[in-house]
C-alpha cells in the first residue's frame, strides 16, 4: 500500500498542479482539505475524476467522496478495497 499512497501524492500534485508542493509535505494522514493541504471543492472534482479513470471507481455520493478525501492513508485504504483497474 505504500506505493499506492505514493503514487496518489505524485497524481495529486501533478492532476492539481501543485507546483509549491512535493511529495515530502505530504503525511498520510494530514487532511487534504482546509488546515491540511489546503484543497478545494473544484479540487475534489478532479480527484473524484482521477478515481474513476485511474482506478475504475465512481464516486456517486458527496457524502462518500467527503469521507474518502480525508487524507491520502483513507485515500490508499479505499482504492484497495474497492478499486476495478
Amino acid at each position: 500500500m505504500e506505493d499506492l499512497k505514493l503514487e496518489l501524492k505524485k497524481n495529486i500534485i501533478e492532476i492539481l498542479n501543485l507546483e509549491d508542493l512535493s511529495i515530502e509535505d505530504f503525511d498520510d494522514n494530514d487532511s487534504l482539505f482546509g488546515d491540511g493541504i489546503g484543497l478545494d471543492s473544484i479540487d475534489a472534482l478532479e480527484l473524484i475524476v482521477m478515481l474513476d479513470k485511474d482506478y475504475g471507481i465512481r464516486l456517486t455520493d458527496p457524502k462518500e467522496g467527503k469521507k474518502i478525501f480525508e487524507s491520502i492513508e483513507v485515500m490508499a485504504t479505499y482504492i484497495t478495497e474497492h478499486r476495478k483497474k
